[in-house]
């Protein structure tokens, strides 16, 4: 039985990206996902291979930093002066001189790579018993791209950067792909004896394949089954094209597993994103990170779910979740905000215009509308009412409110923590609540309603409100009601003259 190959992964990834004009590295712009080099990385991830070597270059610490978050087991390698892939990819095997077999090396910035691809180059590279092999693709526009040169009987011939290639070798529309595969022993030698004579005064990879071939070794080409898996990134307008491509390879592969997605052109799901058979996900709908939506689950529209878990059965409608978890059957929204530690149980419902943070909304709880939940634990079935606060900031602590099982919470209270609703008690509306209330106890601290008698028609004579007043007064009287009413012009004027008067609060209590 023979041994397996020994494989070692080189990405270059030293590349500053000037046309990016961006801050951040070229390679770690993120696309649905991941960042330009995760996607890199996760392609050959199949490959298993026994070293892994990053290249970069600017922004090295950056990268590296990433490097540690997704792939620790990855060897970041500096190259200080970006002097060619060939230098690059030499100073990659200086870091791994034990290397032997198979080295694959990948640009950093092709994030639509299949694994299958890459797969599919190093088999066809090592039963050829190749000394190189280029992965090629056959594109429309082959502009700004290396040419691949055959021979009259179709053999891989050299490697053409668009620089320095003739009119006629401008004209070939097979492309080089940036992703090779390289017997180690044979590689090394050819790196030794790289030029720098041509028009950029690198010293590139792709001179490799003369070199080998001139000396009699075998060179190959292997063809990609789709040149848009070969797409590379140089700015921002390329950067969106590929996340337009990407979201609808991701789309299609979902709706084929079962998934329904309503209008996929306005649908963006990462590839970290798992979904079950069944889930609808309507238009205007992003997914991201490690978000989960179960069987049958209705996500949108106008929805953004980050890191956040939809159980089956639930329903998200025009809501914002990051860190959330909605149970099996629960409904959130419209326009709900879930915080972090958001935990909404089977059958709950978070409504309109309510943000719930670090909370648990219980069992068939409901929180319907206009509420802020902080620090919270709502049990089973409770009731909470409009405009509800659950105060859980004292200026200096957080502090938690717990609300028991069918307890009912009154419209406009304020939950001061750390307080407790007991099982089935009753808050009343307009409290605000700063001691236990006991179980089955009416929590209320309103204070006494008084009426002033005739006070609009003394402090805001001439108004609507003090015309309309004097109708239902006389009407209530039973006397006629057109009679010593301001007309409506009149009304408009004194309304708009009294407005720099004393308040009503003020007038209130003098009264």
């Amino acid at each position: 039985m023979s041994q397996p190959h020994l494989r070692t992964v080189v990405v270059l990834a030293a590349g500053e990206g000037k046309r990016m004009k961006s801050a951040l590295p070229k390679v770690l712009h993120p696309l649905l996902g991941r960042t330009l080099l995760g996607h890199v990385l996760s392609a050959a991830a199949p490959l298993a291979a026994d070293r892994t070597v990053v290249v970069v270059g600017h922004g090295a610490d950056q990268v590296g930093a990433h490097l540690a978050e997704i792939a620790p087991d990855a060897t970041p390698v500096l190259q200080a002066e970006q002097l060619g892939t060939g230098h690059a990819v030499r100073i990659a095997l200086d870091a791994v001189p034990d290397a032997t077999g198979t080295v694959v090396v990948i640009n950093g910035d092709v994030p639509l790579l299949r694994p299958e691809t890459v797969s599919a180059l190093v088999q066809a590279h090592e039963q050829a018993g190749a000394a190189a092999t280029v992965l090629a693709a056959e594109v429309p526009d082959p502009t700004g791209l290396g040419r691949i040169v055959r021979d009259a009987d179709g053999r891989l011939e050299q490697i053409v950067e668009e620089r320095d290639a003739t009119s006629a070798q401008r004209a070939i529309r097979e492309i080089n792909a940036g992703i090779y595969a390289f017997d180690v022993p044979r590689l090394r030698d050819a790196l030794g004896k790289l030029s720098t004579d041509n028009d950029q005064g690198e010293e590139y990879l792709t001179d490799v394949f003369g070199l080998l071939g001139s000396a009699g070794e075998p060179v190959t080409v292997h063809v990609a089954a789709d040149h848009v898996e070969t797409l590379g990134c140089n700015d921002r307008v390329e950067l969106a094209a590929l996340r337009r491509l990407l979201r609808d390879r991701i789309n299609e592969a979902w709706m084929r597993t079962g998934v329904s997605l309503l209008d996929p052109e306005t649908t963006w799901i990462d590839v970290t994103v798992a979904l079950d058979r069944d889930a609808v996900i309507d238009q205007n709908t992003q997914l991201r990170g490690g978000t989960v939506v179960g069987t049958g689950a209705v996500v949108g529209p106008d929805v953004t779910l980050v890191d956040t878990v939809v159980g089956a059965g639930a329903t998200v409608l025009r809501s914002h979740a990051i860190g959330a978890e909605v149970g099996p059957g629960a409904s959130v929204g419209p326009y709900a905000y879930l915080r972090p530690e958001a935990r909404l149980a089977e059958k709950s419902k978070v409504g309109t215009f309510v943000e719930v943070k670090n909370s648990e909304v219980g069992p068939g709880a409901k929180v319907p509308h206009l509420s802020y939940v902080g620090d919270a634990t709502i049990g089973a079935k409770a009731n909470i009412g409009a405009a509800t606060i659950f105060v859980n900031y004292d200026g200096v602590n957080k502090n938690r409110t717990v609300v028991g099982e069918g307890a009912f919470v009154g419209c406009d209270t304020s939950l001061i923590a750390p307080v407790e609703v007991g099982a089935g008690a009753y808050v009343a509306a307009g409290s605000a609540i700063a001691q236990d209330v006991p179980p089955g106890a009416l929590g209320v601290t309103r204070a006494p309603q008084r009426n002033i008698e005739g006070w609009v028609a003394r402090k805001r004579p001439g108004t609507v409100s003090a015309a309309a007043a004097e109708r239902a007064l006389r009407a209530a009287e039973g006397a006629p009601v057109g009679g010593g009413a301001a007309s409506e012009g009149e009304a408009i004027h004194g309304e708009a003259e009294s407005v720099g008067g004393a308040s009503a609060a003020g007038d209130t209590a003098t009264e």
